[in-house]
C-alpha cells in the first residue's frame, strides 16, 4: 500500500486521545512513505492527520468538493489538492487514488464513507483492506452493529471481516498489510 485514504472528523473530539491517535498515525504513514490521500481540510481530525503526515515529511492529497466548503477550511500546506463538483466525485477519487482505507474518530460523514468503502467491497468493486482506529473504543459500537445484522441474518460474516478494527495505528496497518486483498483488481467507481 503505497497511499492511503483517511476519513476523519472535522472536530478534534472532546478526548485529547483522538487527536493524539490522528498524529501517530500521521507520524507513522509517513515514517513509511505511504502517502495520505483525505478530505482536505486543516481542521478537525483531519487537519491533524494533514499536520503531523507533512511535519514528519510524508505527502498529502487532500480532496474537496467545490462550493461546498468555504475556501477558508483548505489545508494551505498540501502536497496535492483536487477539487471535485459533488461529494460523490471526491469519494470517487479518494478511492481511486487509495490502495486501502482507515476511519479515524468522526461523525455521519466519516460512519458514511467507512460504510461505503466496505459497502463497495462487498459488492466487488473494490478488493481493498479497511480498518478503523478504534481509539477509546471509538469503533466498537459499529462493530458490534455489524455482528448483529450478521447474526440476524442480514449479511455473511464475510461482511463483519472487512473491518479491521485496532486501538494502536502500527498494529492496524500491519494488520491491514496482512490483509492485501488484490487491490490491483479494483474496479472503476
Amino acid at each position: 500500500m503505497k497511499k492511503i485514504c483517511v476519513f476523519a472528523g472535522s472536530n478534534v473530539g472532546a478526548k485529547p486521545e483522538f487527536e493524539q491517535g490522528a498524529i501517530q498515525l500521521g507520524r507513522l504513514l509517513a515514517e513509511r512513505n505511504i502517502e495520505l490521500v483525505y478530505g482536505g481540510s486543516k481542521i478537525g481530525l483531519m487537519g491533524r492527520i494533514a499536520d503531523s503526515v507533512l511535519q514528519s515529511g510524508g505527502k498529502v492529497t487532500g480532496i474537496m468538493p467545490r462550493n461546498l466548503f468555504s475556501k477558508e477550511i483548505i489545508h494551505p500546506l498540501l502536497t496535492e489538492f483536487h477539487e471535485t463538483e459533488t461529494m460523490h466525485e471526491r469519494k470517487a477519487l479518494m478511492s481511486e487514488f487509495a490502495d486501502g482505507y482507515i476511519a479515524l474518530p468522526g461523525g455521519l460523514g466519516t460512519f458514511e464513507e467507512l460504510l461505503e468503502v466496505m459497502c463497495w467491497a462487498q459488492i466487488g468493486i473494490h478488493k481493498k483492506p479497511i480498518g478503523a482506529l478504534n481509539v477509546l473504543h471509538y469503533y466498537e459500537p459499529v462493530s458490534e452493529l455489524l455482528k448483529k445484522a450478521s447474526n440476524a441474518g442480514f449479511m455473511p460474516q464475510a461482511n463483519v471481516d472487512l473491518l479491521i478494527l485496532e486501538e494502536k495505528p502500527d498494529t492496524l496497518l500491519e494488520r491491514m498489510f496482512d490483509n492485501v486483498r488484490g487491490s490491483d483488481d479494483t474496479i472503476d467507481v
